[in-house]
């Protein structure tokens, strides 16, 4: 592997740690954990773009959600500029979140 896959593969992981920190105010189980975020992009710029969803169209944090996700992954230091993308393609479903969140929420 070369030294941008390694460099590129370890800050996605740190990029899915600090997704972890950001929660869903009306579920107590992180955005990642919830099945929110649909896919990290991270070129060889280290320009990140994040594609996600919401749990519905009119979720209330539809407006501070995908800043505050821009805002923390831009505060680490290899991360040059990042991007949010919202969509609805394909609708969230609860099938889409982590066993260990579907235990929080005692779905399972």
């Amino acid at each position: 592997m070369s030294e941008t896959a390694i460099n590129t593969q370890e800050l996605g992981e740190k990029i899915v740690t600090v997704l972890k920190t950001i929660y869903d105010p009306e579920i107590p189980v992180d955005i990642y954990e919830l099945g929110l975020i649909y896919d990290v992009f991270v070129n060889e710029d280290k320009d990140v773009k994040i594609l996600m969803t919401l749990t519905s169209p009119n979720c209330p944090v539809a407006e501070t959600l995908p800043v505050e996700v821009e805002e923390k992954v831009k505060s680490l230091d290899l991360v040059k500029d990042a991007e949010v993308e919202i969509t609805f393609d394909p609708p969230w479903t609860q099938d889409l979140m982590s066993e260990e969140a579907k235990l929080e929420l005692g779905l399972l």
